[in-house]
């Protein structure tokens, strides 16, 4: 055979073997597309054209003890965008264009809020009817941009809740990755302050999906009916303990000074009944994106509205402990009911400084009781003298002070309770003086307390000395109906026995309606009002004001406690305030009204 034929069938054996092997390539490549890999395949097919939408579950309302609404939601309009969906250099200048912001703005919260490339990341929320019917009429100019209906945040004006309301916010990468953190995704909205933060997991519920079908330029052509969409289940209701009517008179009462605060108790289950600080801020504002310009302005603000004042602003108590340091001179035997000392002539020598009373022309002698009632320095300086710094401070460590209430509100400060050891570390190893006790025997030096704190301990006064973990809490109502109603918890005894208690509470009674009561002025015919003056020394301005009421005195319902910042005497503008609250509370328990039932409708 010619060479030239072998080379001809080799070639065409050759070229055969290729073509059988191109087949066999091909083939093999259909198999492991259409058999191998048809799942994973077929999803990502799916995913071009169905867009997996989060249904957000109806965030929990919040009703007062009379179904009054303090927080609840209403209808807004969020502007997401869709990253597969959308066009280089037309999506994102064309949406910043329309919703008002800077193109580097909307990237950034693009990349912030971004799950993956399918899901829609939620750029603004809170939009204008107006821009979402521009954008829904030009869909073609936003390609990948997605309108959710949701809810944002409302909390009813005027009541000045932000204490422990606390307000909500788009949850944080630190605050994604923190422990038990589940079920958050980045543009989700959290608890950032207050109640709204520690019952968050209560109050959101749980999140649904929503499966949309949509044209390959990303318009939406409704629900995708080959997979149901999981629904959202909505969040548990809260009913607090809050009295509106009490509430929205301590922003009244407080509205006429600087700054302060009022906490309202029932000392019978520690269920606060009021609690404001003073100034305060609009919760509102943090439902939707917040203006550089107002949050600048908000922290340049000099009366610190975002300082939570019941539980987080320190404060010497002044006066209204010195039933604390009489009470315990009296458990230890040093004094008895009767026991009189060296008479009050406007002050006390102590080594070479003279501690002055604060009234110049003194109150003569007294026994206990008259020292409560007419709040004597000078008896109280030579009490502290008796007790000493160590055993004195036991005593504050004993009725609480120099530790959290355990109130569920996050950032509860703890008070300062100082004895020897911290002395010692402050000035020195015995390089202090024991005079120092005379200060803090009448409520001044270095000891602070929140009015919380204070309010918490009188409590415990009026109540045989059981003391409450004051609480916000009245029930828990769950979608399904089903009620939760947490119980009174007990914290501490306070460390007076039931004959020293009675003393303490004829002081505090004597108090206001006493002959020389420093708050005799409170004196009423309708009930009977007992409580504790004390002007506080402030090295930053003039003194602040406090009161503790109490009433009625034959079986006490409420304790309220206010500071009044930089106001002056107790006795002339924080008892007035606290008799305010009180009258609020009086009347309506001798003119009751209908309770209201929860509603939706009321509040706002």
């Amino acid at each position: 055979m010619p060479l030239s034929t072998l080379s001809l069938k080799y070639r065409q054996a050759t070229a055969l073997l290729i073509v059988l092997g191109l087949l066999l390539v091909i083939v093999g490549w259909l198999v492991k597309l259409q058999i191998l890999n048809y799942r994973e395949l077929a999803e990502q097919s799916e995913n071009n054209r169905i867009r997996v939408q989060p249904l957000v579950a109806g965030r929990g309302v919040v009703y007062d003890r009379e179904g009054r609404i303090i927080i609840d939601n209403r209808p807004s309009f969020t502007v997401s965008v869709v990253a597969s969906e959308a066009v280089r250099d037309t999506t994102i200048p064309n949406l910043a264009a329309v919703i008002g912001l800077d193109t580097s703005v909307v990237q950034k919260r693009l990349r912030k809020n971004l799950v993956n490339r399918y899901q829609p990341a939620p750029i603004v929320r809170d939009v204008p009817f107006e821009i979402v019917a521009v954008i829904e009429e030009q869909a073609g100019r936003f390609p990948g941009v997605s309108i959710q209906m949701e809810e944002v945040r409302r909390y009813t004006p005027g009541l000045g809740s932000e204490c422990f309301t606390g307000h909500v916010g788009e949850v944080s990468e630190e605050e994604r990755r923190r422990e038990g953190a589940v079920g958050y995704r980045l543009g989700s909205i959290i608890g950032k302050k207050g109640l709204e933060k520690h019952h968050d997991a209560l109050l959101r519920g749980r999140e649904g999906t929503a499966y949309i079908e949509v044209t390959a330029s990303g318009q939406s052509r409704g629900l995708y009916e080959g997979k149901a969409p999981t629904p959202a289940v909505a969040g548990a209701d809260l009913v607090l303990t809050i009295d509106n009517d009490l509430q929205r008179e301590c922003v009244a009462a407080l509205g006429e000074y600087c700054c302060g605060a009022i906490v309202a108790m029932d000392p019978r289950s520690g269920e606060i009944l009021a609690m404001t600080s003073y100034p305060g801020f609009d919760a509102n504002i943090f439902s939707t994106v917040i203006p550089e310009s107002l949050w600048q302005s908000i922290m340049q603000d000099t009366t610190h509205p975002l300082l939570n004042r019941p539980i987080s602003g320190l404060y010497p108590p002044a006066s209204t402990t010195k039933l604390l340091t009489i009470g315990a001179a009296l458990e230890e035997g040093m004094i008895s009911a009767n026991t009189t000392l060296k008479p009050c002539y406007g002050g006390l020598q102590f080594g070479n400084r003279y501690f002055r009373c604060w009234k110049p022309a003194g109150h003569g002698s007294l026994n206990a009781v008259g020292a409560i009632e007419q709040s004597c320095d000078v008896y109280l300086y030579q009490v502290g003298l008796k007790l000493g710094i160590d055993l004195l401070s036991q005593y504050f460590d004993k009725c609480g002070f120099g530790h959290v209430t355990g109130i569920a509100l996050p950032g509860e400060e703890d008070g300062l309770n100082p004895n020897s050891e911290y002395y010692d570390k402050r000035y020195g190893k015995k390089k202090w003086s024991r005079g120092l006790v005379l200060n803090n025997a009448i409520g001044q030096g270095e000891i602070l307390v929140t009015p919380l704190q204070l309010a918490q301990f009188f409590c415990g006064l009026v109540n045989d000395g059981i003391v409450y973990r004051p609480r916000l809490i009245k029930s828990i109502q769950f979608p399904g109906g089903q009620q939760v109603i947490p119980s009174r918890q007990m914290v501490r005894k306070l460390p007076f026995s039931s004959g020293t208690l009675e003393l303490l509470l004829e002081g505090l009674r004597l108090v206001v309606e006493g002959e020389h009561g420093t708050a005799r002025g409170l004196k009423n015919n309708l009930y009977s009002l007992g409580g504790k003056t004390g002007t506080a020394e402030n090295p930053h301005g003039d003194n602040h004001s406090w009161f503790v009421g109490v009433a009625p005195m034959e079986r006490p319902e409420i304790v309220v406690c206010a500071v009044v910042e930089n106001a002056g005497h107790g006795s002339e503008v924080a008892a007035p305030t606290v008799k305010r609250i009180i009258d609020v509370y009086m009347n309506k328990k001798m003119n009751p009204q209908p309770v209201a039932g929860l509603s939706h409708a009321e509040g706002n």
